[in-house]
């Protein structure tokens, strides 16, 4: 894929602002803007200025001052898409953007498409497939989690650890190879338990990555975390009490809540998707049933069920908690007492002695909800984030990385079972395609404009 003509977009959002930042690349594109650019300061040519440098000057047609602006030059290869790249900060009234893109437009630059200067970055070697797509993250971003996520990838972190398990496979690939060149012979250049310690140490590292995507994930999109029980224990006062606002509707009407209701907070630089959902009861009332089948498909989806449980009904808590376990046994799920007011001293310290990591609280009064806090903070388990491992969110990286690793388990069984090296360099061959598909060394056009069909215009 050769692109070389000149493209122009807004870089900053659309819209009224203090400032706007109109940006072009191409081969031409200094050549470009010199032709309408009038410099503040004498005669100034920006063809001959240095790289990195900015100009402040008119941008001008047909004798008619535009706009006073800043223009800052990026000479290739040092700039982000590695050609010549002209950023123009202008007066951010639309009219005023607008008239600038449609100027260049008209003298034969073209609109860009969205993601365009990252895909023209990761052509022009700037940046490989996987930096290129956590840049996308990195706008996206909405938490400190998800922001750290995006900076570690788009830094090379993940990139160099795939490209240094792949290089080592393909020098080994290289001597199986050569072995087949001599069959005849019976030559064997690639040293079996060399190889196999390899396919060992790669087998581990995939095995880490694909693993470390729960978390991921879920530090990316938020974790959902399902608000859950009887009607009446306080689901939408813990909801409004978390978010610190009136968000659900809090009645002494059992089953006010029929439908679930959701909003978004992050704690502690991590961002959680809390469900509250419909009271779980036996009921005629036919809406509320559809509110209560909804409940269960939210556990279902969650992450993290938090389990309501009004003080003043302890008796049955025990039977609660195990009919919920029962039911979901491979989900994390939190039991909170509500209603703590209800409880005397002797009673909270009973039941903590009883139930490990029970949380007791009072919503109404916002009362034990740092320890809530707290707890969540501690079940994200940030621990990689702050280690600096290499965790992976993109879910194309995580289909590619389980698909090399079952071609490397196929590689070990080849292995085990002493089976010719032609057979098994197919699998080593799989391998290499997979892990190639995630940093863009393997590529198609189709597969590159699913990606950066969905960047920003202008990034």
């Amino acid at each position: 894929m050769i692109i070389n003509d000149t493209i122009i977009a807004l870089a900053t959002s659309s819209g009224v602002g203090a400032i706007a930042v109109i940006r072009l690349s191409g081969e031409d594109s200094i050549k470009i803007v010199n032709q309408f650019f009038q410099s503040k300061y004498g005669n100034k040519n920006l063809n001959k200025v240095k790289s990195h440098t900015i100009h402040l000057g008119n941008i001008i047609e047909n004798d008619n001052v535009i706009d006073e602006v800043l223009v800052s030059i990026f000479k290739n290869p040092q700039s982000y898409t590695g050609e010549n790249v002209v950023e123009i900060s202008c007066h951010g009234s639309v009219y005023i953007q607008q008239e600038i893109l449609q100027l260049f437009i008209k003298n034969g630059v073209r609109n860009a498409n969205p993601g365009e200067f990252t895909l023209r970055a990761f052509l022009n070697g700037k940046m490989d497939l996987s930096q290129a797509e956590a840049v996308a993250d990195l706008i996206s971003s909405n938490s400190a989690a998800s922001h750290q996520v995006a900076i570690q990838q788009m830094r090379g972190g993940f990139s160099t650890e795939i490209q240094n398990l792949r290089q080592q496979l393909l020098n080994f690939a290289s001597l199986i190879e050569l072995e087949l060149d001599f069959a005849e012979e019976d030559v064997e250049f690639a040293d079996r338990t060399e190889f196999n310690n390899l396919i060992s140490k790669i087998s581990f590292v995939l095995k880490r990555l694909i693993d470390s995507f729960a978390l991921g994930n879920v530090l990316k999109n938020g974790i959902p975390v399902a608000i859950v029980g009887e009607p009446n224990v306080g689901k939408s006062t813990l909801l409004n009490a978390l978010l610190n606002e009136e968000k659900a509707i809090v009645s002494h009407i059992e089953g006010t809540t029929r439908d679930a209701i959701e909003d978004e907070l992050t704690i502690d630089g991590v961002a959680y998707r809390f469900i509250d959902t419909a009271g779980i009861r036996k009921t005629e009332d036919f809406i509320e049933n559809i509110g209560i089948k909804k409940t269960f498909e939210n556990i279902k989806k969650a992450q993290l069920v938090l389990h309501l449980f009004d003080a003043s009904k302890i008796k049955s808590l025990q039977n609660n908690i195990s009919e919920l376990e029962n039911k979901y046994p491979s989900k994390r799920i939190l039991t909170i007492i509500n209603k703590a007011d209800l409880l005397s001293d002797s009673e909270i310290l009973k039941l903590k002695s009883q139930y490990s990591n029970l949380i007791i609280l009072s919503a109404k009064q916002k009362t034990g909800i740092h320890e809530l806090t707290h707890t969540l903070t501690h079940l994200a388990n940030k621990g990689a984030l702050n280690n600096n491992e290499t965790i992976v969110s993109n879910s194309r990286h995580f289909e590619a990385l389980n698909n090399a690793f079952n071609a490397i388990k196929e590689v070990q069984k080849g292995i085990d079972n002493n089976i010719s090296s032609d057979l098994f360099s197919i699998d080593v061959r799989q391998a290499l395609f997979h892990l190639g598909e995630i940093t863009g060394e393997v590529t198609t056009e189709d597969l590159l404009g699913n990606i950066f069909a969905n960047f920003c215009i202008g990034k």
